[in-house]
This record gives C-alpha cells, structure tokens and sequence, in this order.
C-alpha cells in the first residue's frame, strides 16, 4: 500500500532491511578476511604484499600491464628508476 507521499512503506521497508541483513553479512566476512590476514602475518607473510597480489588477481592481464607501464613511466619521470632502457 501507498502512504499519502506515494511510497510503497512496506515494499521499502523489505529493501532497506534486506541492505541492513547484507551490511551486516559485510561486516562478518571483513572479519573473516581479516582474521586470514592475521594468520598469514602469523606465518611470517607480508600482509601488505598479500592484499597488492590480492588486487592485481583482480585485474585482468593487459590492465596490470598497463598499470605497471604507467607507474615505470612516472618512476623515472620522478627519478625513482634506474635509466630508461636505450631504445633499439
């Protein structure tokens, strides 16, 4: 049913509790995932390394190529690099 300002309460009320249910099923697996975290730098892993591999799986090939082009780029731009490769 509509209320006089046009809006379905019921149908929004069923939205916006079915989003608190997912935030709250986004909270546990954020604990979780930072539980692993925890074992891993337990184990001796660097965490930081893990979540950088973690985002470049992500990424499909040609786009961490075409990220790492641009970073080598702007590294030598800063002089962040060793000498550019002499070009062929």
């Amino acid at each position: 049913m509509s209320d006089p300002g046009g809006v379905a309460a019921d149908q929004l009320r069923a939205f916006v509790e079915r989003i608190e249910r997912l935030e709250e099923e986004k909270k546990v697996i954020a604990d979780d995932i930072k539980d692993v975290y925890a074992e891993a730098k337990g184990n001796g892993y660097d965490v930081k390394i893990m979540r950088k591999i973690v985002s470049l799986r992500k990424k499909q090939p040609h786009e961490r190529e075409e990220e790492e082009a641009v970073l080598d780029l702007y590294m030598h731009a800063l002089g962040m690099a060793g000498p550019a490769a002499p070009e062929s």
